[in-house]
């Protein structure tokens, strides 16, 4: 019986340590419970705040795209700082969906879920500084796409001016020009009038000569009464009528203003039929040589220079194609124009 009793006894003595041992065991459950809830609150508060900073972060990459396709000049540095960015943020969401399957895996992973959350909260003070960098640029480009926007409206502003200069540049041509037409007209109707008057004298001078023609506004004067056959000496014979010529061109300088440029052309014409012998070996040669023999001559009897003008137009324009001694004679001849120089 004593035996018994004793045993019993010791039965009794261990259900007390045992109860303290549950309840110890308890407490801890439950205090490690509580910081797991703690810490994934916690962390839930960190992933939301980082969702937020996502969502800025985000909008702040948008505009700054927008600005980078206007200032080109930063856009090297600007597309690295949202690559980083990028890559940051992916790096961050790849790492939050990591955590969250730890979480959601192992419930006793509460000191690494601290750990990450350090980590974490390291990584978005760093962000936050990327960001702040970020936020200058955009506010230095800010300042420079004002700076632009003021020179593109002064530039506008310049080009409006411009135009306007130059409508009233038009306006001022095309009234010059009008005048200009106006004064070249009056000068061409006082250059026939001149015209006319030269002529009248000219009619004057060589009155009672039926082999002079007037074919337009030119006198035709046949060679054959100014020079010898295949020659360039004008006749004695001829002498008279290029002096009264040479003191009608002399009046005619005294009498037309100096702004009117006008000229005396003496054209030299030859027949189609070619030249054979003699110092001439075409017919160019010897039409130009008789219109050079005509203006020495007017000037040698004192008509100035800078109003006369020797052409040689050879067998190449002749005033009758008929293959006939008439035509080819008719053909030899001087032509005189007054005109415009």
């Amino acid at each position: 019986m004593p035996l018994a009793r004793a045993r019993r006894l010791q039965r009794a003595d261990y259900w007390p340590g045992f109860v303290d041992a549950m309840a110890t065991l308890l407490l801890v459950f439950v205090f490690l419970l509580t910081v797991f809830f703690i810490a994934q609150f916690f962390l839930n508060q960190e992933i939301s705040g980082r969702d937020e900073v996502l969502n800025r972060l985000n909008a702040q990459i948008a505009e700054l795209t927008e600005l980078l396709a206007l200032e080109r000049t930063n856009s090297r540095d600007l597309a690295e700082t949202v690559a980083s960015l990028r890559a940051s943020l992916e790096s961050a969401a790849s790492e939050r969906d990591r955590l969250e399957g730890l979480l959601s895996s192992s419930s006793g992973a509460a000191g690494q879920a601290e750990e990450r959350i350090a980590d974490l909260q390291g990584d978005l003070e760093s962000e936050k500084q990327v960001s702040q960098r970020a936020l200058a640029q955009v506010e230095l480009l800010n300042q420079q796409l004002s700076a632009l926007r003021r020179q593109i409206a002064a530039l506008e502003e310049a080009l409006e001016a411009s135009e306007e200069r130059d409508r009233q540049s038009q306006t001022k041509i095309a009234d010059l020009g009008r005048r200009l037409n106006v004064a070249l007209a009056q000068r061409v109707q006082e250059l026939s009038r001149y015209r006319s008057d030269f002529f009248g004298r000219l009619r004057e001078i060589l009155a009672g000569r039926s082999d002079i023609e007037i074919v337009g506004d030119r006198f035709v004067l046949p060679a054959s009464v100014l020079f010898p056959t295949g020659t360039d000496e004008i006749s004695a014979s001829f002498a008279a009528e290029l002096n009264g010529l040479a003191d009608a061109i002399k009046q005619l300088e005294a009498e037309i203003p100096e702004e009117i440029n006008w000229v005396i052309r003496v054209d030299g014409h030859t027949d189609k039929r070619p030249i054979t012998g003699g110092r001439f070996s075409s017919n160019w040669e010897l039409s130009a040589a008789r219109a050079i023999a005509v203006v020495r001559y007017l000037i040698d009897e004192g008509v100035a220079p800078e109003h006369l003008v020797a052409a040689g137009f050879g067998e190449f324009r002749p005033l009758d194609e008929a293959e006939t001694e008439e035509a080819f004679a008719r053909n030899r001849r001087i032509e005189l124009k007054l005109t415009q120089q």
